[in-house]
C-alpha cells in the first residue's frame, strides 16, 4: 500500500489490476472500506481518496460542494493514469459517484453504491446545517455520539463493539472545520438523474438504514428503469461496508466480476 497526495488529499492506493475509485462519506474516510480491500486487493488496483475537508486531507479555503468533489475525483484519476474505473460509494460518496458517472460517463465502469442518496429532504437540509454550527461551536464529540446511536443497526450496537468503536472514532477525528464544509456541501447537494446513468449499478442498503433507507435505494433503482440490481441487508444499519464487512465485501467482489 502507499500513499500519495494529489492536490493535498491523502489517497490510498493498493494493489494490482482493474482500477476501483472508492469514495467515502460524510465523517468516513479512506478506511471506511478498509475491511473490503483485504479480499480485493490481490485483483483490483484500489483507489482510495479522503475527500477534501475529511480524515488527512487538508481543508480547502472557500467553500465545498458536490462540484468539488467530482471534479477532486476526476483529478485523482487523472493524476493516477486512470482512464476507466468500477467506482464505489458510501453515503455522500454515492452522490458524488452518481454525478462523476453522469459527467464522466467514459471514466465510470461500473457504480457500487452503499446507502445510496440522490439529495436531501428539506428538513435534512436545515439539520445538516445545524450540525455544521455544531461541529463549529461544540467540536466532534457529540455529533460522534449521536451518529453512533441513530445511523448503527440495533444488532450491530449490540454485538459489534469494534465496528461502533471505528465509526464513532470515524467522526472524532474529523477536523471540525472540514466536516462542518462537508455538511454545507451535502446541505446543498442536487440529485443526478439516475435515468442519465449509463454504467451498470448494483445498490447496497440496510434494513434499518435511518439515514438513506431501502426505500430511496428502489427509488434510484427504479429511475434507472431497470438498469440497477437493488440488495437489502438484514440487521444493518447506515454504515454498511463496516456493519456487514463480509456481505458487502462479496457483494462488492460480484459486482466488480459483472455478477451483481
Amino acid at each position: 500500500m502507499a500513499t500519495v497526495t494529489v492536490d493535498r488529499m491523502a489517497v490510498e492506493v493498493d494493489g494490482q489490476g482493474d482500477p476501483v475509485l472508492m469514495i467515502h462519506g460524510l465523517g468516513g474516510t479512506s478506511n471506511t472500506f478498509a475491511p473490503q480491500c483485504a479480499g480485493l486487493a490481490s485483483r483490483y488496483r484500489l483507489v482510495r481518496p479522503d475527500l477534501p475537508g475529511s480524515g488527512r486531507s487538508a481543508t480547502p479555503e472557500g467553500a465545498l460542494s458536490i462540484g468539488r468533489f467530482v471534479a477532486a475525483m476526476a483529478k485523482v484519476c487523472q493524476v493516477l493514469g486512470i482512464e476507466r474505473a468500477h467506482v464505489v460509494g458510501h453515503s455522500l460518496g454515492t452522490i458524488v459517484a452518481q454525478h462523476l458517472a453522469v459527467e464522466h460517463p467514459g471514466l465510470v465502469r461500473s457504480l457500487t453504491l452503499f446507502g445510496p442518496l440522490m439529495a436531501p429532504a428539506d428538513a435534512g437540509r436545515q439539520g445538516l446545517r445545524d450540525r455544521a454550527a455544531k461541529a463549529r461551536g461544540e467540536g466532534m464529540q457529540p455529533i460522534a455520539d449521536a451518529i453512533v446511536q441513530a445511523a448503527l443497526s440495533s444488532d450491530s450496537k449490540a454485538h459489534q463493539p469494534v465496528t461502533v468503536a471505528f465509526v464513532r472514532e470515524s467522526l472524532m477525528r474529523q477536523c471540525p472545520e472540514g466536516y462542518a464544509k462537508t455538511c454545507e456541501a451535502l446541505a446543498a447537494a442536487e440529485a443526478a438523474d439516475p435515468a442519465r446513468i449509463r454504467a451498470r449499478t448494483v445498490l447496497v442498503a440496510g434494513d434499518e438504514d435511518a439515514v438513506a433507507p431501502a426505500s430511496v435505494a428502489r427509488t434510484i433503482a427504479e429511475r434507472m428503469n431497470g438498469a440497477a440490481s437493488l440488495r437489502v441487508l438484514p440487521r444493518c444499519g447506515h454504515w454498511q461496508p463496516l456493519e456487514r464487512a463480509a456481505d458487502c465485501t462479496a457483494i462488492l467482489g460480484e459486482a466488480l466480476q459483472g455478477r451483481g
